[in-house]
């Protein structure tokens, strides 16, 4: 298994939208690598705490074995979960307030650069994609058995394709001589399913799209994320920050509406001089445009060039 690392986007853009305060306390939902995390616990001292969340089995071993040698103080816990159910781990270590809230979406460096999990069409390996391996949809399952009708809707709706019909008829041609089994056969297939005219090294690979529409739907990655969201702007104390960043226009747009609708949630007429229907805003829109990664970081760390962070604060009353 590859060493678990994952360059942190954005991280002092990120340290500096939450705010950080020594004493406070804060949860990653995506702890990842570790990186925006040990981020976190630099700027706390001994009264703040930090829990961090990951779907992900290999993240919070490795991370937990780097955080338990460079920081014991122990004022942190790694926590096996999917970020959807961050209200519930909050309440089952007895935190009923948060100062700050960070997501990282998407899928990590080491999930991909691991050829066994299947995330990329650069290795063969087995279909899987599976951010948590304990779930028991995998792309296998989806590519094989999905009609399709319904694997061109999914790719077309998840990864923006605008070929999606041509890949999933392909993709099923394919399936009724042999199963489509790994990674770099399902990379192939949608290669030679996308007109020549149409490849260029400026649009990525042509399996790009398709490989993370399979990703979103096998790990429900925007099922549960505007309700993720909710929940936090419930558990922040006033002044306190979010912090969330997306690597695709699906996920942003689901942030930004969400942001939106928290800090605006009159239900009430337009034409009605004042609000009647009693909903408070929860949160203020620190970002009015989402921050982007700064050139040298461009430089540095190309995965980071689709990079979108959006920040609110909870409304103090």
């Amino acid at each position: 298994m590859t060493e678990f690392i994952h360059e942190p986007v954005m991280l002092e853009e990120c340290l500096d939208g939450l705010a950080v305060r020594p004493g406070g306390i804060y949860a990653d939902g995506t702890l990842g690598g570790g990186g925006h995390s040990e981020g976190i616990l630099v700027r706390l001292d001994s009264t703040g705490f930090l829990v961090g969340i990951d779907r992900d089995g290999d993240a919070i071993a490795a991370v937990e074995k780097r955080f338990d040698k460079n920081r014991p103080g122990k004022n942190y816990k790694l926590v096996r979960e999917k970020h959807e159910n961050i209200k519930q781990v909050l309440d089952g270590l007895g935190i009923a307030a948060a100062d700050g809230f960070l997501l990282d979406l998407g899928v990590s460096s080491h999930q991909l650069d691991t050829p066994e999990r299947g995330f990329s069409y650069r290795f063969d390996a087995p279909l899987d994609m599976r951010m948590d391996v304990r779930d028991s949809l995998s792309a296998y399952d989806i590519v094989n058995g999905y009609a399709e009708r319904d694997l061109a809707v999914l790719i077309k709706t998840y990864g923006e394709e605008r070929f999606a019909k041509r890949i999933a008829r392909l993709i099923c041609r394919q399936r009724a001589d042999a199963p489509v089994r790994t990674s770099l056969q399902l990379a192939q297939l949608i290669e030679s399913a996308v007109p020549r005219t149409k490849k260029s090294p400026s649009h990525g690979h042509p399996a790009m799209r398709t490989f993370q529409a399979l990703r979103i739907a096998v790990n429900g990655e925007l099922t549960g994320l505007a309700q993720t969201i909710t929940d936090m702007a419930g558990l922040l104390t006033p002044g306190g920050r979010i912090c969330i960043i997306t690597f695709h226009s699906l996920e942003d747009r689901i942030v930004k509406q969400t942001f939106k609708h928290l800090a605006d949630p009159c239900e009430c007429p337009r034409d009605i001089p004042y609000c009647v229907c009693g909903k408070k805003p929860q949160l203020s829109i620190i970002t009015k445009k989402p921050v982007r990664p700064s050139a040298c970081e461009l430089e540095l760390n190309p995965r980071s060039h689709s990079a979108k962070l959006r920040i609110s604060e909870g409304v103090i009353t």
